[in-house]
C-alpha cells in the first residue's frame, strides 16, 4: 500500500506542477493586462509587476488534488469539497482585493466565514478537551484559522519567500502522510499543493516577473491552515507548532511590535523581519535561502517528534525549534555582517 500510494502521491505532485505552469502561461497576458502590482509602502518590487499567479495554483491544487482524492481517498471528497468551496471564497476576496482594495471589515467577515466552514471538513477534532469547552475551542480554533490565512497572505512580500515557506511544509506533510499521521486526503492536497508551487516557482524567481496576490496567498493559507490542525487533531501537535514556525514567529512578533509602538496595524508597512532584512543588506536569494533552510530544519524537527514518545521529549523539540527561529530573526535585524564591517 505504501509503494503504490507513494507513486500516487509523486503522480498528484507532478501533475501539479504541470497544470500551474501551464496555467501561467495562459493566463499571463491576461494578468499582465488587468490585474499589475503597483509598488507601495510594503513592496519589495520597483516596478509594476503581475499578480494573480495564486489562481494557477488554486485551479492545479483543487483540479489535481480532487482527481488524486477520487483515485486514491473517494471518501474523502466530500470533505475536500468544503474545503474547496471555503478556499474560492477567500480567493475570489482575494482576487477583488487585488483589483480594488476592500473594506477591512466586510474582508475580515468573509474570512471568518470561510475558515468556519472549512472546519467542518476536519471532523470532530478536539485538542483541549479537558481545558476547553467545544465551543470556546471552536471560536478560538476559527480565530487562529483567521490569522493564519492572513499571517500567510502578509509574510507573502517577497520574491520565492512563500515557495521557500510552502515547499518544505507541504513536502514533509506528504511524507507525514506515509508515516500514517495523516490522512490520505491531506497528503493528496499537500503533495498537490507543493506541485503546484513548483509550477509557479520558475515565475516568481528573483526578479520575478510574476506574483500570487491575494488571490493566491488567501487560500494557500486556508489549505495550510486545515492541514496542520488535522495534524494536531491526530495528537501531533508539536509538529504542526514546527512546520509554520518560521511564519508564525515573524508575523506575529511583528505585529506585536507595530501594536506596542501605537502604529495602525492594517496599513501596509516593510517592518517584517525578512523585510528589514533586505533593508539591512542581504539580497533576496540570502532571506529565501535562509528560510528555505531554515523550514527544513523545523521539518526535520517536526519529523522527530512524530517519531519519538513522551511529552517532554516533544516539548524539548519545540524549544530547539524556537531557538533556530530566534536566530535568523536576531540576524535579519541586524546589517548583513559584511556590510557592518564594511562601515565601520
Amino acid at each position: 500500500m505504501t509503494v503504490s500510494l507513494l507513486a500516487g502521491l509523486i503522480g498528484v505532485g507532478l501533475a501539479a506542477a504541470g497544470v500551474s505552469a501551464a496555467l501561467v502561461r495562459l493566463l499571463f497576458p491576461l494578468m499582465q493586462r488587468y490585474a499589475l502590482a503597483r509598488p507601495n509602502a510594503r513592496s519589495s518590487h520597483r516596478v509594476p509587476t503581475p499578480q494573480g499567479g495564486g489562481i494557477a495554483v488554486l485551479a492545479a491544487v483543487l483540479t489535481v488534488g480532487g482527481a488524486g482524492t477520487w483515485i486514491l481517498a473517494p471518501a474523502a471528497l466530500l470533505p475536500l469539497a468544503v474545503v474547496a468551496v471555503a478556499a474560492v471564497a477567500l480567493a475570489v476576496v482575494g482576487a477583488m482585493d487585488d483589483i480594488r482594495p476592500l473594506p477591512v471589515l466586510p474582508r475580515l467577515a468573509i474570512q471568518i466565514g470561510a475558515v468556519a466552514f472549512g472546519l467542518i471538513a476536519a471532523g470532530d477534532i478536539r485538542l483541549f478537551p479537558a481545558i476547553l469547552p467545544a465551543p470556546v475551542e471552536f471560536v478560538l480554533v476559527v480565530l487562529a484559522g483567521v490569522w493564519f490565512v492572513n499571517l500567510v497572505n502578509f509574510m507573502d512580500g517577497l520574491d520565492w519567500i512563500t515557495v521557500a515557506e510552502v515547499v518544505p511544509v507541504t513536502a514533509a506533510l506528504a511524507v507525514f502522510t506515509l508515516m500514517g499521521a495523516l490522512p490520505i486526503d491531506a497528503g493528496i492536497v499537500a503533495v498537490g499543493l507543493c506541485g503546484a508551487m513548483i509550477g509557479f516557482a520558475p515565475f516568481n524567481r528573483p526578479v520575478a516577473r510574476l506574483f500570487l496576490g491575494d488571490v493566491g496567498s488567501l487560500p494557500i493559507g486556508l489549505i495550510l491552515g486545515f492541514m496542520l490542525y488535522r495534524l494536531a487533531g491526530g495528537g501531533h501537535l508539536a509538529a504542526a507548532l514546527l512546520l509554520p514556525l518560521y511564519y508564525l514567529a515573524d508575523a506575529t512578533l511583528t505585529l506585536l511590535l507595530r501594536l506596542k509602538r501605537g502604529e495602525k496595524v492594517w496599513q501596509a508597512h516593510r517592518s517584517h523581519f525578512y523585510q528589514r532584512a533586505t533593508d539591512n543588506g542581504f539580497t533576496v536569494m540570502d532571506v529565501v535561502g535562509t528560510v528555505f533552510a531554515l523550514n527544513l530544519g523545523l521539518a526535520a524537527l517536526a519529523t522527530a517528534a512524530l517519531l519519538v514518545d513522551g511529552p517532554l521529549v516533544a516539548a524539548g523539540l519545540v524549544v530547539a525549534g524556537i531557538g533556530a527561529v530566534a536566530v535568523v530573526l536576531a540576524r535579519f535585524s541586524r546589517p548583513r555582517p559584511a556590510l557592518a564591517g564594511g562601515r565601520g
